[in-house]
């Protein structure tokens, strides 16, 4: 048996998320141009590290708007739960180009090492000013959101990551104008890309974590099992699953052993709207049996 109640925030959500992505990739993109530009002409390597960076902004953005659009089609019989999976393996993507552009800035930067270059300080420290305020703008219209869907997630990262990327560069211009060491630009690079290749770890974790079938963090398996059975009626249950079908969507499933099975109705609505208004949990399948079906004897060690 299963109900469904479907929250309307969740819409809310996506339509805003659309919406703010779009502007911002508008921005990342505008600025990606003047990077180029302005890393060819002072030779920053930091700068060029930024903007490749932010090219892979602009890709992370504009497939998060992909999955978005793909993931709003409706089910389909070949694929019941519809597309909401592509948000999931859209950030996945976008974990491992921020992998291969931090790897891609490694490389620069022992070139630079191995080959100083000398670097127009200024301009750069001008150009890094400018991508910082792009990216701080754009962290600003993607924070909220991106704490609720692991999509946006993964393009938010991007933009964390080309913000400390522009603080790197303005650090780096900032010590090169200074000292008049140009290693600064390709150290600077380094840290960069040390800094890319953690976000790319956590938001690569909660991918695998909702690939797997994982149950949420924010969700406590052994509460949830403590207040179903704590319900009048329910002397027992097995088989509880939970897990995410995408960041905002999570489901339940188990099976709950009845005293009597002629309240099972009124069973079934006290537990659906506990978990729902208690957990957050807006689909759930609960199969409600007596202990003469047997079924959860074959989980002993969960009743």
């Amino acid at each position: 048996m299963e109900h469904h109640n479907h929250n309307h925030a969740h819409c809310s959500i996506r339509e805003t998320g659309k919406s703010r992505l779009r502007l911002v990739l508008v921005l990342t993109s505008l600025f990606f141009v003047v990077e180029v530009l302005g890393g060819l002409w002072t030779n920053s390597l930091a700068l060029l590290s930024d903007a490749g960076h932010m090219l892979s902004d602009m890709f992370a953005l504009g497939l998060s708007l992909f999955a978005f659009w793909l993931s709003s089609r409706k089910p389909s019989p070949t694929k019941t739960y519809g597309y909401y999976r592509f948000e999931v393996v859209a950030a996945f993507i976008n974990g491992v180009l921020l992998i291969l552009i931090a790897l891609w800035i490694f490389g620069e930067a022992y070139s630079r090492f191995q080959e100083p270059a000398t670097v127009k300080s200024v301009p750069m420290l001008v150009i890094a000013v400018l991508g910082l305020m792009i990216n701080l703008l754009g962290i600003y219209l993607l924070h909220e959101i991106g704490t609720k869907n692991i999509n946006i997630r993964g393009a938010l990262f991007h933009l964390i990551g080309d913000a400390a990327g522009s603080v790197g560069a303005i650090a780096a211009a900032i010590a090169i104008s200074l000292t008049g060491w140009t290693l600064f630009d390709p150290l600077v690079s380094i840290l960069i890309g040390i800094l890319i290749i953690y976000s790319a770890w956590r938001l690569l974790w909660d991918v695998v974590n909702i690939l797997m079938q994982g149950v949420p963090s924010h969700i406590d398996l052994d509460s949830i099992r403590q207040e179903i059975i704590s319900v009048d009626g329910v002397i027992g249950m097995c088989d509880l699953h939970i897990w995410s079908l995408t960041s905002e969507v999570e489901s339940l499933s188990a099976h709950v052993v009845v005293e009597d099975m002629g309240r099972n109705k009124e069973i079934l609505e006290k537990l659906t709207c506990l978990i729902r208004d208690k957990f957050g949990i807006n689909h759930v399948t609960l199969q409600i049996e007596d202990e003469a079906i047997g079924t959860c004897k074959l989980f002993p060690e969960e009743i």
